[in-house]
């Protein structure tokens, strides 16, 4: 082992804070790999990179493995130049991903810490200039960076952590989230979710008016609080030009759930009558029907068919596709569940599989599951239908 003594406790101090954050940024995102995918496929969007979209789950099981990597890596100092390296266009790559977010105002929300800490698209950038200003001292001094072990050990550990980062993101993806951060998590009560607390604050605006004089020809810039008492709104030599640009100042209170509406095929809204029923239901969330597994569907109809009839379940499934493309394709293959329809953002949010399982009872969610790990008919009875 390689004497540590003689490394600056600066050196040190930049190493374990960085190390530490790849790490945390890689694991709080491939505990969710498939939704850091989605803001991936936001991303390739507005860069007009689309014909990245189909691979944009393998690209972010990669990218958050490659945090974790490269994050175990310096913290013991393995191959620590590649290393210093790789650290150093990772994060020129989202500084680059952040700033066009921010500067450009497209991609809001930048996944950076996936959904257990959102950050505004300017937070994110300085967080990322922050995160190169150091990576930046360790690439200068990447041959000062000692190893904790001998390098043949140093790379088995770094196979070890690649084996191990894989192995999450693609558990994650087949059985759902270890840590679920949406709101649709094991139990939430959805109608509250949705509700705004009597008292609380909405978002504050300010609007920015630009103004031209009309005899002079002269133009100024003022905000709604400026416009209004200077009494210039008053004066006819000044109008408005085009249209007032809004800001928020203050982000109020926002209800964690705010986009979802269930309707059946004539648009008549079933959101509270759905979300309000007092037994015990399933609700299979099929966002895209072009996409789901069919195979899946065909055991969930068997056992929605055998609650009917032994416990008088109701079963439903939401779905973004249209209702004649939804009705065919219930038909096509037998199914016994009532079509509803809802947006595709929120029924992606609801449940990172297609299809997902709810068990819900008065809009609380008792239990979900990933098509992969749907329960059998016995099992729902004995641990829900039978207490």
């Amino acid at each position: 082992m390689t004497n540590t003594k003689t490394t600056p406790w600066w050196i040190w101090a930049c190493r374990i804070f960085v190390g530490v954050l790849f790490i945390f940024s890689g694991l709080v995102k491939i505990n969710d790999p498939l939704g850091f995918s989605y803001k991936l496929e936001e991303y390739f969007d507005v860069l007009h990179l689309t014909f990245f979209t189909p691979f944009s789950l393998y690209i972010a099981i990669i990218l958050c493995s490659l945090e974790i990597i490269l994050g175990f890596g310096l913290l013991i100092g393995a191959r620590s130049v590649n290393v210093a390296w790789g650290l150093l266009l990772l994060t020129i790559f989202f500084g680059f991903l952040t700033f066009y977010s921010a500067y450009f105002k497209v991609v809001q929300t930048c996944g950076c810490f996936g959904d257990a800490i959102p950050l505004t698209p300017w937070q994110s950038f300085s967080k990322d200039m922050f995160l190169l200003l150091l990576i930046i001292i360790l690439f200068k001094n990447r041959r000062r960076i000692q190893p904790l072990t001998n390098p043949n050990t140093g790379n088995k550990l770094l196979i070890a952590a690649t084996v191990v980062a894989v192995g999450i993101g693609l558990y994650t993806y087949n059985f759902l989230p270890v840590i679920d951060f949406l709101a649709y998590k094991v139990g939430a009560n959805i109608p509250d979710e949705m509700k705004t607390p009597p008292g609380a604050k909405p978002d504050e605006y300010e609007l920015t008016y630009t103004l031209k004089n009309k005899k002079t020809g002269a133009t100024k810039v003022m905000n709604n609080t400026e416009y209004m008492s200077s009494n210039i709104w008053k004066d006819n030599d000044w109008s408005v030009v085009g249209t007032p640009e809004s800001r928020l100042v203050k982000k109020g209170f926002s209800p964690e759930i705010q986009d979802l509406t269930i309707s059946d095929a004539q648009g008549t809204d079933y959101t509270k009558e759905l979300l309000t029923n007092p037994y015990l239901n399933l609700v299979i969330v099929a966002y895209d029907l072009r996409h789901t597994d069919t195979d899946a569907l065909a055991r969930l109809n068997a056992t929605a068919i055998n609650l009917q009839n032994d416990y008088h379940t109701r079963t439903v499934m939401l779905t973004s596709n249209s209702a004649q493309y939804s009705e065919a394709f219930s038909k096509q293959h037998d199914l016994a569940f009532e079509l509803f329809y809802a947006d595709e953002v929120p029924l992606k949010t609801m449940v990172r599989a297609n299809p997902g399982i709810f068990l819900i009872k008065n809009g609380t969610i008792i239990n979900k599951w990933h098509y992969h790990s749907i329960p059998n008919y016995d099992v729902l009875v004995e641990d829900y239908f039978q207490k």
